[in-house]
């Protein structure tokens, strides 16, 4: 027997929790025994994708890559050649490793590659192009006024930058919303926004300010020494300061992403985007109060005081998240346990990574490669049940035609966990015959008979079991029989 993993309480007390706080209630899961499913599947589930789609995504690319060429021949022009490539290799260089600290907190349910490509681009591209426009104008104008220049990186630079980085993952949550499975989508998108920000940034400061300038005064050497420096300081030691602002604005739209009530929806965005331009505008004070003070250390003490403690605090929240995402189907699909959709060990297998990855090595064993596919798919499937289950529980959608379209989807995501669980159901010779029924067990004993087993506190059969057929229909509701209706296991297989 394969141990699934403790779930403490028990299936019986967890399938009968109901939400807190006045959440309206969600209708309970379709039957099996009403549910009309597809035609049979015969291959892996895919998505299919209309030429719309198409467009929208040929249309956005264009703009990116308009303003991608805007800035390579601006930065072109401003540094040359030979400083614009050197600048770019070095700002390139820590990119992979905070690209995957943040793909690292969406293992749960991973979001499409398109989007994420189009987060990391628009923060390089569309946000950069913009800042620079706007701060060039403002220094231009505070110049003309005889105002100190660090104005424009107080006053200017955090509201247009913030404003600009979180654009990109608000317009995703504008017209992809059910994409959003809450605060580490957030997390995700608005920090790939602000890595693609940074690194392009990190090519003015590296290649202009670094090796240009250091090459114009002393020479080639002096510039591989400048650019070094600025390397350690901005990127090794401060290489966070980006991705932690604009992550104030990834929590505010996570959480205007998971809530029902329309202002919070509003106004939650809006405080994260002030929280990181504050957080911005303090963090391009401190050296301008080290300058005019002529005390250094109020850099250093505003770094080490202020911000780190706020750096530590957002990768706790990020770690915390994450395990939250995970326990989130524990909390959410065993009404699909009771209604005979799935099976407890299953839901247990769900509930943190390494769990997963021992489910996956089972259908390794059971299934090969192909299995180890489908049990990847099923698992990212009963995932994006259970955030669609919390959102029916959170009330999310309030319009007819939002219901009737997260109906659709909840029966769509059941007919693709059954297609995915086709693949490796049933190949385990270690596995005893068991079959569940949505309230118990029904396992083949070595004496040949078949008797009904409650479902113990720490599932111990390995999954997946088989599930019970439908019964007939009987007259309980639209929503098929209570969990207490009898089971005949004689019934027909």
């Amino acid at each position: 027997m394969r141990r699934a993993g403790r779930v403490p309480g028990g299936y019986a007390d967890r399938m009968a929790d109901t939400p807190s706080g006045g959440a309206p209630a969600a209708p309970p899961p379709p039957s099996p025994a009403l549910h009309t499913p597809g035609p049979p599947v015969t291959r892996m589930p895919v998505r299919r994708t209309s030429w719309q789609r198409y467009a929208v995504l040929a249309g956005t690319i264009l703009v990116i890559a308009g303003c991608a060429v805007f800035m390579i021949f601006t930065l072109g022009q401003s540094l040359g050649a030979e400083a614009l490539l050197i600048g770019l290799v070095a700002a390139i260089l820590p990119v992979p490793v905070l690209v995957a600290c943040f793909l690292w907190l969406d293992r749960y349910e991973p979001e499409p590659l398109k989007y994420l490509v189009f987060c990391f681009a628009w923060g390089a591209f569309v946000s950069t192009a913009a800042s620079l426009t706007v701060n060039e104008f403002f220094a231009g104008r505070f110049a003309a006024w005889h105002l100190p220049e660090a104005l424009t990186a107080v006053l200017v630079a955090p509201f247009i930058e913030e404003l600009t980085k979180a654009l990109g993952p608000i317009l995703l949550l504008i017209f992809r919303r059910r994409e959003w499975s809450g605060i580490t989508d957030g997390l995700v998108y608005c920090g790939l926004s602000a890595i693609g920000f940074a690194m392009v940034e990190n090519i003015l400061y590296l290649g202009g300010y670094g090796y240009r300038t250091g090459v114009e005064e002393y020479g080639p050497a002096t510039g591989a020494q400048q650019v070094l420096a600025i390397f350690i300081v901005r990127i090794l030691l401060f290489g966070f300061a980006h991705p932690l602002f604009t992550s104030m604005a990834g929590i505010g739209l996570g959480i205007s992403a998971r809530t029902a009530d329309r202002r919070v929806r509003f106004l939650a965005p809006v405080a994260g985007l002030l929280v990181a331009m504050m957080l911005h505008g303090t963090w391009n004070l401190l050296p301008s109060l080290a300058a005019a003070t002529g005390q250094p250390l109020v850099a250093l003490y505003g770094y080490i005081g202020v911000m780190v403690p706020i750096f530590f605090g957002m990768v706790g929240l990020a770690i915390w998240l994450r395990a939250w995402e995970g326990r989130l189907t524990e909390r959410t699909l065993p009404d699909y346990v009771r209604a005979g959709w799935l099976t407890p060990p299953e839901v247990a297998a769900l509930g943190s990574l390494g769990r997963r990855h021992a489910a996956r090595s089972w259908a390794r064993r059971v299934g090969g490669d192909r299995a180890v596919k489908a049990m990847r798919g099923y698992q990212f499937a009963a995932t994006r049940l259970a955030l669609l289950r919390d959102g029916m529980r959170r009330g999310l959608d309030s319009r007819p035609a939002d219901r009737e379209r997260t109906v659709a989807e909840e029966r769509f995501l059941l007919d693709t966990i059954s297609a995915y669980r086709g693949f490796f159901v049933g190949r385990d010779p270690q596995a005893p015959i068991g079959i569940w029924d949505g309230d118990r067990y029904h396992l083949r004993f070595p004496d040949g008979q078949q008797r009904p087993v409650e479902a113990p506190e720490e599932p111990v059969v390995p999954i997946p079991v088989v599930l019970a057929p439908p019964p007939p229909p009987v007259p309980y509701g639209w929503y098929g029989p209570h969990p207490g209706a009898p089971w005949h296991p004689g019934g027909p297989r």
